[in-house]
Order: C-alpha cells, then structure tokens, then sequence
C-alpha cells in the first residue's frame, strides 16, 4: 500500500460512523439556545441542558442525545408540535416538555418521532399540558419509557390527545410510563410487533385502545378509574398478560373482533357494567383471569364462538353471564365449537402465551362464586355442570319490560323445572367441571405494576 493509500484508509476510518468525534456540550439558557445548539452540533453529541426554560418548538434532524437536569424545560409557543425527532439514534431524556398546539388535524405533540426514523429514545421526560404527549408516528424500534405524561385540562374530552399515539411503529417499546388526562392513554391505530408493558394510566377515556394492531404483547399494565380498561379491536395474535383494571366504569377488558389472541392472568377488579366484553371474537383463549365486582362478568355476543374459556374466577358480579343464544357453549377448557364433540380439545398456545408457559392443557372449567355445588370426592371440581342462565334471563335481555314479571308465580315455577330438567333449557353457556375455589384458577394476576419502575414525577 503506497503512503496515499494508506493516508486515506486512516482518514475514512477516523470520518467513518455518525459517532466519530462526539462531544458533550452544556447549553446555557438563551432565546433560541437549544435550536441553535442543535444546528450546530456534531452526530454524535450530547446536550446538556441546565435548570433553565429553553424556547420550543425544536427539530432534531442528526443523531443526538438531548439530556435535561433536575429542572430543565422546553417550552412550545402554544403552536405545532414541541420536540419533533427527524433523525435516527435520537435520544430526549430527563426534560420537562410542555407547550404543544391544540390542532389534532396536525398531531400537535409534547414530542414527535418522524416516520422511518429509527432507534428513538424518549425517556424519564415530563411531558405535561400537550395536546398529545409523545406521537410515534411511523418510527420503526423506538422505546418511549419512564415517562410521566399528563394531559391537557382546558378541553372538552372529545377535543383531547392521547398520551401515546402510535402508528405503523413496529419493534416499539413502551413502558414504565404514568399516563393521566386526556383522551386515550396509549392509542394504537394500524401498527403491528409492538411490546407495552409497566404503564400505569388514570383520568381518561380508555387506558388501552388499539385498533388493527397484530402480534403486540400487553403486560403488567394497570389502568384505574378510566372510563374504559383495555380495548383491542379489529386484530389478531394479541397478548395480553397479567394487567389490572381497577374501578374502570363501563369495561375492564374490551374484544371486538380479536381473534386468535391469548387473554392470561388479568384481572378487572370493582368494575362498572362489565368486567369482560366479547363480540364477534374467535379462537381465543381466556384463561386465569379474575373477573370480580362488575354489573356482567362476561358479556358474549356478536358471533364470538371457538373460544377457550378455562380457569377463570368469576366473582361476586350482579349478573355473571349474559349470553343471548340457542347454541351450547362448553366453557371447561374446550373450543365453543366442540361443545358437543366428545373429540374436541383446546387449541394449543402459540407465540408469547406459549412463551410464559402458563397455560392449562387440560380441560377444567371456571370458578362461579354463585354456583351452589358439592365435591363429593374432594378433586376440587363441582359435581354439578354450572349453567349461568336460562329462558327467563334470555326473554327480559330481549324484551326489558319482561322484568316487571320476574316475581309472578309462574316465572318461578319456570326457572324451578328449568333447573330440575336441564333439556328444557334452550342453549346457552354450561361449564361441565367448574371449580370449587378460585384458588383452582391458580394465582392471582400480578399487580406490581403498582409500584414496580419508575416513580411517576411531579407536574411541575
């Protein structure tokens, strides 16, 4: 190699990569300190911002760590979006971000990821008084973590942003985050391999709202006092682990038209009209949750069949099925399809429910608080198959007014010869091995979400 070859060889390998040459630079407080600090930065660099306010809004377009100190602010104009991400390998960490417009035709947010940027970190922020907090907009491996995240409160709900709105993001990771106010607090539209777990949402419409959202995981996440738990919509291969609504007011767990997904060890807990909504679903597998405090337990209806329903522990609701139909549904461990085939069996696991080995092979049914049974021989299952409703429940689910008859005489003799001769019934929901205890169902979900990971920051 001649001595110019070799001079140029050392020159690309010193030039060579986004990182080469990084510098650390303290930002002092200026108009405009921040956006002048990022024209002129190096790839690679680290920002220090001191406890000051620094002007918004602020495009980052190379890759750059941004790192705030115990008091450090962006603040927006009132304007667009605050923080907008253009670039790859992008980190905002440790700021206070506020200021964003009010316009949702333009997603104006607290921070914004670009589509196909890559490899965002937005961490341990407090993203306050935005009209979103954090939009992944087509940002592919991005991680939005530790954040605490609180809403706009001069709007009316319906004029609101979410806390996290994601779209077309895949490989996304969202976790550790305090979410309150606002509409949603994580919203999924159309975007698919996306992993959420360790959030803790309160004060809003629905903690968890996902629409054609695939192959995502949920876990240990807990929603309190929202309007609505967890809402899955229009998707397939979801995954749903050891999350808690607590004391949501209309649903804890919401599947419409979910199929093939894996409900595990969740649970709704002093729920308001129901604790688990199934319509139009199938070839799911609900499995070990606790369903307890609610106006319904389970509500299925719109279609939902080949269902495995096994495990569950059905606690103290007003009404603990409501089911509107003629067909049989087994819910002891076997496919609603198979009901009346001897040959039936579950089908089996796939993907991360498969992956916490967590799951009942065998058939086994679900506990009932309200089932009156005897074990004779103390294997911990009923000797009474547990069927939840009959005509009388179906005709004033239909027909309210019906309600006003419940206390006739001949009303009661019809349940009486009802429960006395099952053929009389006209189909519905049977369990043929329900549990004796709810400690069958095995244990109870985790909740530490509660108090695992970061401790939420202030507002201010």
């Amino acid at each position: 190699m001649t001595s110019v070859a070799r001079f140029l060889a050392a020159a690309l390998l010193c030039c060579s990569g986004p990182m080469a040459g990084a510098a650390e630079i303290v930002v002092g407080p200026a108009p405009d300190a921040l956006a002048r600090a990022i024209a002129t930065a190096a790839p690679g660099d680290i920002l220090r911002l001191g406890d000051a306010a620094y002007d918004g809004p602020v495009v980052i377009d190379k890759p750059l760590t941004i790192v705030g100190g115990r008091d450090s602010r962006v603040v927006g104009k009132g304007e667009g979006t605050v923080v907008s991400v253009e670039a790859d390998d992008v980190t905002v960490k440790n700021l206070y971000i506020t200021g964003s417009g009010r316009r949702l035709d333009q997603l104006d947010s607290g921070v914004a990821l670009a589509k196909g940027t890559r490899r965002a970190r937005v961490e341990g922020n407090r993203i306050v008084m935005n009209l979103i907090g954090v939009d992944v907009q087509g940002a592919l491996d991005a991680t939005v973590a530790g954040n605490t995240i609180v809403g706009r409160t001069d709007l009316h709900r319906a004029e609101m942003g979410s806390g996290i709105y994601v779209w077309n993001a895949p490989g996304l990771l969202v976790e550790h985050n305090d979410i309150r106010r606002g509409r949603d607090g994580i919203f999924v539209a159309t975007s698919a391999k996306a992993r959420y777990r360790y959030n803790r949402m309160q004060e809003l419409r629905f903690a968890f709202h996902s629409m054609n959202a695939n192959d995502i995981v949920l876990e240990h996440n807990v929603s309190r006092g929202n309007a609505l738990g967890f809402a899955f919509m229009f998707s397939r291969n979801v995954t749903a682990i050891d999350n808690l609504s607590d004391g949501d007011a209309t649903h804890g767990l919401f599947l419409n038209s979910v199929n093939s997904s894996s409900l595990i060890h969740n649970e709704v807990r002093e729920g308001g009209d129901k604790c688990l909504f199934v319509y139009g679903a199938v070839r799911n597998r609900i499995e070990g949750n606790r369903l307890e405090g609610c106006d319904i337990g389970i509500h299925l209806t719109g279609g939902a069949a080949e269902n495995v329903i096994t495990g569950n522990a059905v606690i103290g609701n007003r009404t603990q099925v409501k089911y509107v139909g003629t067909r049989w549904l087994e819910w002891s461990g076997v496919p609603e399809a198979a009901a009346n085939d001897a040959g039936g069996s579950p089908p089996e696991p796939t993907g991360e429910a498969a992956r916490t080995g967590r799951i009942t092979k065998e058939p086994v049914g679900n506990y009932w608080s309200d089932h009156v049974a005897f074990d004779i021989d103390g294997d911990g299952v009923a000797d009474s198959p547990y069927r939840p409703n009959d005509t009388v429940d179906v005709l004033t689910w239909s027909q309210p007014m019906a309600r006003l008859l419940l206390g006739a005489p001949a009303v009661q003799l019809i349940r009486w010869a009802q429960s006395r001769f099952p053929g009389l019934l006209p189909g519905g929901v049977i369990d043929s091995h329900p549990l004796m205890s709810p400690d069958g169902t095995g244990p109870r979900p985790l909740a530490t979400a509660l108090t695992v990971g970061y401790a939420p920051a202030g507002e201010n």
